[in-house]
């Protein structure tokens, strides 16, 4: 069994400002480590405006036997890998307390309790994907779950806007099916395709209840699936997705790399955060191996 890390600061990243509880989470979590750990530095960092994280998590990561935790869902986390990519430090750790709509990180990865793991300091290393916009403005960016075009992403956001069961959630989702259109791409020996969704995943669920591969080993196994929807009738992409959220779609095609190029303007989703690309724009997605330690 490996040695247990442990810990000279614990950095616990909020938004003051959540809809939901990551305050009252990010209290509760320092409370509960403080008197467990007399010997490390709790401290409790709430974020100001969009994209604070990522600084705040960047300096975090600079000191020593650091671990910086995100209060938040996936796109919170997301800032907070990022700004731990960004910082150059190989030996910082990352972990998330699910405090948003969007937990699809939290709820795959996650073994314990997240106080019990700090306690224990039991860390793996995972994958992260890269996607890479050529353009000379634009740095890499990761993500630690999944990279989205297409329909799948942009129903999965209105899932997670609404609260569940609700008819508003409903009626959200069905509006964004109706108006969808397909989109085309140039894939990297120059022909091209048109699409209804194109996932890239790092781990096998998303969305709450949809299960995207079968993969044992995500998401650590040096690749990632690429989940496509070809464009079909509306029909047919109705029970591709109740086939998702019950028996799941089945192995799907592993990557290392995968290169394409846009033809219009499109949006995406990293992680759950929407973003977009210009047209005529080169994407390259990469799986980073073992890129991220975390709480194991």
């Amino acid at each position: 069994m490996n040695t247990p890390h442990r810990f000279d600061t614990i950095t616990i990243i909020f938004n003051p400002n959540s809809t939901g509880d990551a305050p009252k989470l990010a209290g509760e979590l320092r409370d509960e480590l403080v008197p467990a750990l007399p010997g490390t530095e709790v401290r409790l960092q709430p974020t100001e405006h969009a994209g604070h994280a990522v600084e705040l998590a960047r300096k975090a990561a600079s000191a020593p036997n650091a671990l910086i935790v995100s209060v938040s869902g996936d796109g919170g986390y997301n800032e907070v890998v990022n700004g731990v990519m960004g910082s150059g430090s190989d030996d910082a750790v990352c972990a998330v307390l699910a405090a948003g709509n969007a937990n699809d990180h939290s709820r795959v990865t996650g073994r314990k309790p997240l106080a019990e793991a700090i306690l224990e300091g039991q860390v793996r290393r995972i994958d992260l994907l890269r996607i890479s916009i050529d353009r000379v403005d634009t740095a890499p960016v990761y993500a630690h779950s999944y990279i989205g075009f297409g329909l799948t992403p942009v129903m999965a956001i209105d899932l997670e806007k609404g609260s569940k069961g609700a008819l508003k959630e409903m009626f959200s989702v069905v509006r964004t099916f109706s108006k969808f259109k397909p989109f085309e791409i140039r894939q990297s020996d120059g022909k091209r395709r048109r699409f209804d969704s194109l996932v890239f995943a790092n781990i096998s669920q998303m969305a709450k209840y949809a299960t995207l591969s079968e993969a044992d080993d995500h998401p650590a196994d040096g690749k990632f699936e690429v989940i496509i929807f070809p464009h079909m009738a509306k029909w047919r992409i109705l029970l591709t997705a109740l086939r998702a959220t019950t028996k799941g779609l089945g192995d799907q095609p592993s990557y290392t790399q995968y290169r394409f190029s846009t033809l219009k303007p499109m949006p995406y989703q990293l992680d759950g955060e929407v973003k977009s690309v210009e047209t005529s724009t080169d994407i390259t997605i990469d799986s980073i191996p073992r890129a991220l330690s975390i709480l194991g």
